[in-house]
């Protein structure tokens, strides 16, 4: 979860809630998904979120601590109507994370609890292939995916999912609508039926990067010699990246609870939502070697030895943010629980009022990517019967 580093700190301002049936306001807005991924009643009451400025970071690598901030409340600009919703595809089961390909216009998806990996193209999703060695269960399964740097030569696509004995991540080769060539990048991820992270991404400095869950292992996050709960940095080939900080460690930062969303922004910082447990939904600004606290605190609670969060929403009910992507100078969040969709404005490291739309319309959130032509894709997560939806992103 998140803190603050040593640098002295504002008062976080508490932020109103933005009520359930109050159009979108000011925007898409960013939202969490919540501590773990069982099917919850709507909430009546939009989340209420604290955001405290970060420290910022650079192409991947972090610097000092930054000034911090406090955003102000949510739901106090002028109410307007939902964005533009159509969809994509239906019928999937289950999709967790969803990967463009850059050149036909087609999108890989996986899906958790079938273990299939599905080409989502022109209105019709298609097999391509099914990772035997996947077993979904709880919150395990086939979830994130990433597309190599150079995919258009190597073709790699890298997965992550739930094995029989821990959580990894392994490359294939994609190419004439099949998977082959198997690489195991990195193994030995805790596993259990929740808590299991799975979030993937290659950042702007072409390395790997891996959000991990505790696993419910609550000496795992504070444990440096261990991969769980933690935001882990890799090469293609599953070895420490250079400069990581924590010596000749694939550790990038530690102190997590169930990392679910990372995205970085135009200059290179990168923002990941994190599950609370029963309050304090996260999305944090990550720096180099920096702590975020689980599982001693949460939120923000402005001690010395761990970072604050840069939103905190106190209700998970509101939240649980799942995926999450930077687009139009905003932060775009996945809610579970809360059913709706969150956009989050960034100035430099600084977070502000969280904004919600498509509140209560489409369920449960699991995932939001910036598509080649501009529009938001959000990934719904209703068993066997979820949905893509584009969503016109203003």
């Amino acid at each position: 979860m998140g803190r603050h580093a040593s640098t002295p700190s504002r008062p976080p301002i508490r932020q109103r809630c933005v009520r359930a049936g109050v159009g979108m306001v000011a925007g898409l807005v960013l939202i969490a998904a919540s501590g773990c991924t069982s099917p919850s009643p709507k909430s009546g009451a939009g989340p209420s979120s604290t955001a405290t400025g970060a420290g910022t970071a650079a192409s991947g690598t972090a610097s000092g601590a930054g000034p911090s901030s406090a955003a102000t409340g949510a739901g106090t600009a002028a109410a307007r109507s939902d964005p533009p919703v159509s969809t994509v595809v239906d019928r999937l089961d289950t999709p967790w994370a969803v990967a463009f390909l850059p050149e036909d216009g087609g999108a890989l998806v996986t899906e958790r609890d079938s273990a299939r990996l599905v080409l989502v193209r022109n209105g019709a999703a298609t097999e391509v292939g099914r990772i035997d060695a996947a077993r979904p269960a709880g919150e395990g399964g086939l979830l994130g995916i990433a597309l190599s740097p150079g995919f258009s030569t190597d073709r790699r696509v890298f997965l992550y999912y739930t094995a029989a004995d821990d959580n990894r991540v392994e490359s294939f080769r994609y190419a004439d609508g099949r998977l082959s060539d198997g690489r195991v990048v990195l193994s030995g991820l805790e596993k259990n039926r929740t808590h299991n992270g799975g979030r993937i991404a290659f950042g702007p400095d072409g390395y790997l990067y891996i959000g991990t869950g505790d696993a419910q292992d609550r000496s795992a996050p504070q444990d440096r010699s261990k991969l769980n709960g933690k935001i882990l940095r890799v090469t293609a080939d599953g070895r420490p990246a250079p400069g990581n900080p924590i010596g000749d460690s694939p550790v990038y930062s530690y102190g997590h609870r169930n990392v679910q969303g990372l995205a970085w922004d135009p200059a290179g910082r990168l923002w990941a939502t994190e599950f609370g447990p029963t309050v304090d939904d996260e999305v944090n600004l990550i720096r180099a070697g920096a702590n975020y606290g689980w599982p001693e605190v949460t939120g923000a609670p402005h001690r010395p030895e761990f970072v604050d969060a840069a939103v905190v929403w106190p209700s998970t009910a509101d939240c649980s943010p799942s995926g999450g992507a930077v687009v139009g100078g905003a932060l775009w969040v996945a809610a579970l629980r809360g059913e709706r969709l969150w956009r989050i404005p960034l100035d430099g490291d600084r977070a502000g009022a969280p904004v919600a739309s498509l509140q209560g319309r489409y369920g449960r959130l699991r995932d939001v990517q910036l598509a080649p032509d501009g529009s938001l894709w959000v990934l719904t997560d209703h068993g066997t019967d979820s949905t893509i939806l584009r969503v016109t992103a203003s």
